[in-house]
């Protein structure tokens, strides 16, 4: 059984069902039976009724402690025999007072009229008793033994009680546990067992695995190893880049540091006015991931050609450390995104601890082997360049299978498409896994193709597929109306028809435009992109195509068709995508910035005007 919480009172737990005696002690117990019981019995002096006469201190049975008598138990002098101390006890000194007597004489005088009947409870209360230790004994034994435990972090602390302070203890510290005993086996497995516990408290969320979801340990681990590699082959390129300034040759280290200060100088701009682009990172974190791992890669080799430029180390650099300046913080924007879809429990700020500790540990490893191989290549850039490829594509190939291991549960408009086209086809919301195995990470086809190797199963139907690619291809967020609607019958059409909608959607030279209100929120964007499915399922599969804007408007037009039926299933595909485990709270979008601003009564005098 397992406790946590603050100590537990013993006295709650290992008190008899009848205390009239006292139960036998540990010491007795193991002697009779060979088992030493978890919870030992206590001592419960003040539920004790009869006391010897000669010995006021002393249980039934242990014989007199006075000047006269001899007991029959271990020979007192002045206790009288067994029988005697049973029933020569103070009146003044009892303990145990039923609310069924007046006062303390009616219930000495009734018990001592009925002595048979006494002894008769007592031997009965000391056979049920000993029945209970036995019976207790065997199941612990078939159970190998009932033990409380206490939990932290969700790791199990055995407790063992202490008599003295009535309350649990653990057994062992942390480091006593390593020593070797008959239970816990050998030094070398109880050492690896803590240290596996360290690693992981030091490495994992508190709570591992419920604290966070299902696809963070295998993220984890190929982001471990690509760790390394990135790490050895920055080690790789800092040596080229230190042979290239002149290092190596006796240059004027003023000069060099100049020169230095310059490339890290000019690289940094990259990351000031890559900033202005942070809402993309949003929409496809996997894809900007990758992209930034290939723009780290692509840096690192141009550092490593610099020796055999060296009049070029200054532009060289600079454009390598741009490179590098940009893919940092590229790295550092969408490893939020996948942190907070980790966070199971919202332990987003332990998450990313954690992430950063791991990243620690992996840079740690990857020094030491970078500098293990940098001295092998010294100053060739050949063999450093060499090397540099081996790397680079075992840093690719763990990129590619962290990156599919990640499951991301927001809705961007490609996996907002698939699940909504899946649904109007099949009426199943696709799970979060089905949807991002088949989420592409570029939107070339040939980066996209996966491996041959791995086994092809189709999931999701090729129509809700091809339907996604078409509706992300046509779609546009944030349309201005001026663009959409030129017309007065139209744009009095449109304002009539979503009066009370946070959008408007119509369909313009093939595209899907969706004109947003001010008031528009994310909710509204999810809104117009599943209308937007729909329209998209009515073309492809019921034949039904844009004649006008007027006309799609009208009762039975398209826009008024499908707006009906949008306001009826919108709630029912969010429901049964929050089943399925999706966020469908919001759309993850980069609209362009544009918005309208309605004043329904001046649109009113002029309909009528």
């Amino acid at each position: 059984m397992s406790y946590a919480g603050h100590p537990l009172s013993l006295s709650r737990l290992t008190s008899p069902p009848f205390p009239l005696l006292p139960p036998p002690t540990t010491a007795v117990f193991s002697a009779a039976t060979g088992y030493t019981p978890l919870f030992s019995p206590v001592k419960f002096h003040r539920l004790s009724l009869l006391r010897s006469s000669g010995s006021r201190d002393n249980y039934i049975g242990n014989g007199g402690g006075g000047a006269g008598g001899n007991g029959k138990n271990n020979g007192g002098s002045g206790g009288g025999d067994w029988w005697s101390n049973f029933f020569n006890f103070d009146k003044r000194r009892s303990l145990l007072l039923l609310p069924i007597f007046r006062n303390e004489d009616t219930f000495i005088d009734s018990v001592l009229s009925c002595k048979p009947l006494l002894l008769f409870l007592v031997s009965a209360s000391s056979s049920i008793t000993c029945c209970l230790l036995l019976a207790s004994f065997v199941q612990a034994k078939s159970n190998n033994g009932e033990i409380v435990y206490e939990i932290r972090g969700g790791k199990r602390f055995e407790l063992v009680p202490d008599y003295s302070k009535d309350e649990f203890v653990l057994t062992k510290t942390m480091w006593s546990r390593l020593l070797p005993d008959s239970k816990s086996g050998s030094f070398v497995s109880n050492l690896w067992m803590q240290c596996k516990e360290l690693t992981t408290t030091l490495l994992l969320p508190e709570g591992f695995p419920e604290s966070v979801t299902s696809d963070y340990l295998e993220y984890a681990l190929w982001r471990g190893v690509q760790g390394v590699a990135a790490q050895i082959s920055g080690v790789l390129a800092t040596q080229a880049l230190l042979y290239a300034v002149g290092l190596g040759k006796g240059a004027i280290p003023t000069a060099a540091a100049v020169n230095w200060v310059l490339k890290d100088g000019i690289g940094y701009l990259s990351k000031i006015l890559l900033s202005n682009y942070g809402r993309h990172f949003d929409v496809n974190p996997k894809s900007w991931r990758l992209f930034a791992d290939l723009l780290e890669n692509a840096a690192y080799g141009l550092e490593i050609l610099t020796p055999a430029f060296p009049h070029l180390f200054v532009p060289i650099g600079a454009v390598a450390g741009a490179g590098r300046s940009a893919a940092s913080l590229i790295q550092a924007a969408t490893r939020s995104c996948f942190y907070a879809g980790f966070a199971a429990q919202r332990n987003f700020a332990e998450v990313i601890a954690k992430g950063e500790a791991q990243g620690m540990v992996s840079k740690a490893i990857g020094i030491m082997l970078g500098i293990a191989l940098a001295n092998c290549t010294r100053s060739s850039t050949s063999l450093a360049l060499a090397s540099f490829g081996v790397v680079t594509w075992i840093h690719m190939f763990c990129n590619l299978k962290s990156y599919h291991s990640i499951q991301l549960r927001t809705l961007n408009p490609y996996r907002a498409s698939l699940v909504f086209s899946e649904y109007l086809l099949s009426g199943l919301v696709p799970s979060v896994k089905e949807v991002n195995d088949e989420e592409p990470l570029f939107p070339a086809a040939i980066l996209n193709l996966k491996a041959a190797y791995e086994t092809q199963t189709e999931v999701l139907s090729v129509h809700a597929k091809q339907a996604a690619a078409g509706i992300v291809g046509r779609l546009q967020l944030g349309s201005k109306l001026s663009d959409v609607a030129t017309s007065r019958e139209d744009v009095l059409a449109l304002f009539e028809l979503y009066k009370n909608e946070g959008y408007i959607l119509t369909e313009h030279e093939g595209r899907f435009c969706i004109v947003l209100k001010e008031s528009s929120s994310p909710q509204d964007m999810l809104k117009s992109l599943f209308h937007v499915n729909y329209l998209y399922w009515l073309e492809t599969n019921a034949g039904i195509k844009s004649s006008n804007v007027a006309n799609d408007c009208r009762p039975g037009g398209r826009l008024q068709m499908s707006l009906e039926y949008v306001e009826r299933e919108f709630n029912h595909v969010k429901t049964d995508g929050e089943v399925a485990g999706w966020v469908t709270d919001s759309l993850i979008a980069r609209p362009l910035p544009n918005r309208i601003r309605l004043d329904y009564t001046a649109v009113a005098s002029v309909a009528e005007g």
